[in-house]
């Protein structure tokens, strides 16, 4: 007999046991003899039978998908962390026979994720983002299904996998004031997410001492220019952009305006991404690893399908990058 057809019809005929036998030895699941089961397990082992994900699903009550949740009102200038991030998802869910499911969700419009859960459409679910007072969240943890967060949050019992943002934020403020910074401006995104609240709170107590003013919200590119006009006609010493987006924004309001870097104005980013990385000079930028984010959420997650404990919060590191921009 070849095993490239080979069937669990077959292997009940040829160990004259019954199919339900086979499956349940395959499963795990059932009142079977453990004699039983190491005998079809060792015919399995060597005739090198494969069940097909569906069977197996099935035999298991998995579907085999994992979900991937993104917000789907991102700019497209953050799609670049959400596709190096789903890179790492895919890496590690390829290797445990999982597919990726793709889901969309609209800041408070989870209609897509409820969904894919009522449908029970998947095994366990990462978060892409999260928000403060998240609805995603309260459905995931009221649904039952396993799943992590790419970000933290101050939700209870949430597995959680993030980059070490205060702590990153915090050691880049208090190089610049260690640099003689005797003013700053921060030029943050949107408020209600958990990601720029950190980065605002490392940015507040790494220049503790210094005069800082803050522009939250700042979506925009009117409302970005506008703070640069501010922090330019106060005579800032540095502005300090809190994503890559907002940076590259920065640099061209004061490139049009003829203002040098950094004997004009320093400027540094609390995210390096490719977006900034051609700029002239250098920009003082903090660097993460994205796709490492993803597969050690998909790692985790998969621990939690199976049962195993997992791990509350992990926190991946960081590097400073300090450039020509903050001179």
């Amino acid at each position: 007999m070849t095993n490239e057809n080979l069937t669990i019809d077959d292997i009940a005929r040829e160990l004259g046991v019954s199919k339900t036998t086979v499956s349940r030895s395959i499963s795990g699941k059932g009142r079977i003899s453990e004699t039983t089961r190491r005998r079809v397990l060792d015919f399995i082992e060597k005739n090198n039978y494969k069940p097909n994900l569906m069977a197996r699903g099935l035999a298991q009550s998995r579907t085999y998908n994992i979900g991937w949740v993104v917000p789907g009102d991102s700019e497209m200038t953050a799609l670049s962390f959400f596709q190096q991030c789903m890179l790492g998802v895919i890496d590690v869910a390829t290797q445990a026979d999982y597919d990726l499911l793709i889901t969309t969700i609209f800041d408070h419009n989870i209609g897509g994720l409820l969904r894919v859960l009522d449908n029970q459409k998947v095994d366990g679910v990462i978060l892409g983002q999260t928000l403060t007072q998240d609805p995603a969240i309260r459905a995931l943890k009221k649904s039952g299904i396993p799943f992590v967060t790419v970000g933290s949050t101050d939700e209870k019992n949430v597995v959680q996998v993030d980059h070490d943002h205060r702590n990153a934020c915090r050691e880049l403020a208090s190089i610049l004031k260690l640099k003689g910074i005797r003013s700053s401006v921060l030029i943050a995104g949107a408020e209600n997410k958990v990601v720029t609240q950190a980065r605002r709170r490392g940015f507040e107590e790494g220049m503790d001492g210094v005069s800082t003013t803050v522009y939250m919200n700042c979506e925009r590119t009117e409302e970005i220019e506008q703070a640069v006009e501010d922090a330019l006609r106060s005579k800032t010493d540095c502005i300090v952009c809190e994503d890559d987006r907002i940076c590259y924004i920065v640099l061209g309001k004061l490139r049009r305006d003829g203002v040098p870097i950094p004997s004009g104005v320093r400027v540094a980013s609390f995210y390096h991404s490719s977006l900034i990385e051609d700029s002239q000079p250098a920009i003082t930028s903090l660097l993460y690893d994205p796709k490492a984010l993803g597969a050690t959420a998909c790692r985790t997650l998969l621990a939690m399908i199976a049962g195993e404990t997992t791990e509350p919060r992990q926190l991946l590191g960081y590097e400073v990058m300090l450039k020509a921009s903050t001179l």
